[in-house]
């Protein structure tokens, strides 16, 4: 199979990268169906993450914009989505590694994936996607009946599911939706939360195969990660953040070109902090220099380099509608912070 198969990788912006599984290198990921190449678990020292996430103020700044833009009709649904600098004492393979979740993606070492969010699957000429809107700690008492009845999210996850049946027939017949908001269990770090999903499903032309690229593009971006009109709600993201989102909400996926096709959204990301890495470096080579001349006093400490911590980026974000609060947004930009391990 796994010579028959290609990887393909998409952007937030809509750059493509495309190639044959057997030609990849320093490409790791796992689908539900198929995993490429397989690694075995790694040991791996007492895990922790600390974050430091943007200030309150900043994010305030944004949402406000966004509430004025929606108060002016410009749009409905925006996903707000913000950069959090992290540390922590495991590098990315070794989250790849440790990190549970139905998709993941290492890519060259630069970043790492673990998303719980199919994007769209296709079989015969079936296609199927299955937007993610709307989360709850398992924990809180009667938490199935609060969010289910909740009525901001309801009315988020029903303007992406609208959204969703719009873009599925663009490219394909028939559209009709399977399932409507039900619910997934899912590791957050040391809880669980609750996902609130839906199955949407149309029919592809018999021939979907020769054009499947083409398809895919016409969807995105992914209607979950921006919002809605998507097109206007792009332009009011890319203004408001103040940041490049790069392969963050972008997707994933394989295809044979034939009759298969699976993809994920690209959530629950980290990337390298390149900035950070180099004074990182810089304060290795200090440490470096002090162990020296701890070795000719015969003091030394071999872990003093162990020490430094990984210095990453970790994005993450939520839906923002006109019933939404700052602070509880906030504290949901930081709460999925987190790897499922």
């Amino acid at each position: 199979m796994e010579n028959e198969l290609k990887f393909f990788l998409i952007d937030f912006d809509g750059n493509v990268f495309v190639e044959d599984i057997k030609n990849l290198k320093n490409i790791y990921f796992s689908f539900p169906s198929f995993t490429h190449p397989l690694i075995h678990p790694s040991t791996h020292p007492p895990f922790y993450l600390k974050k430091h996430p943007i200030p309150f103020e900043r994010y305030k700044k944004a949402f406000d914009e966004v509430i004025e833009e929606i108060k002016k009709g410009n749009t409905y649904l925006l996903n707000l989505t913000f950069p959090t600098k992290i540390e922590t004492n495991v590098t990315l393979k070794e989250i790849y590694n440790i990190a549970k979740a139905p998709f993941k993606l290492l890519f060259k070492d630069k970043f790492v994936c673990f998303s719980p969010e199919r994007f769209v699957k296709i079989k015969n000429n079936k296609i199927f996607t299955y937007p993610m809107k709307g989360t709850i700690d398992a924990s809180i008492p009667n938490a199935k009946e609060k969010i289910l009845s909740n009525i901001k999210e309801m009315a988020e996850h029903t303007m992406v599911v609208d959204l969703l049946r719009n873009d599925l027939g663009i490219i394909g017949k028939n559209v009709k939706v399977n399932k409507f908001r039900f619910i997934d269990k899912i590791k957050a770090g040391d809880k669980e939360l609750l996902q609130i999903s839906s199955e949407i499903e149309a029919t592809l032309p018999k021939n979907w195969h020769k054009n499947w690229l083409e398809i895919i593009l016409k969807l995105l971006p992914a209607g979950s990660v921006t919002g809605t009109p998507k097109k206007k709600t792009v332009e009011i993201i890319k203004k408001v953040e103040g940041y490049n989102r790069g392969y963050y909400t972008g997707i994933f996926g394989i295809t044979d070109e034939k009759t298969f096709l699976d993809s994920a959204v690209i959530i629950r990301y980290i990337e390298r902090d390149e900035k950070s890495e180099m004074r990182n470096e810089k304060s290795k080579m200090r440490n470096e220099k002090s162990e020296m001349r701890n070795e000719k006093s015969e003091i030394r400490n071999p872990h003093i380099s162990s020490l430094i911590p990984h210095l990453y980026i970790y994005k993450s974000g939520g839906g923002i509608t006109i019933d939404s609060n700052v602070y509880e947004e906030y504290k949901e930009l930081i709460d999925k912070v987190y790897i499922p391990i």
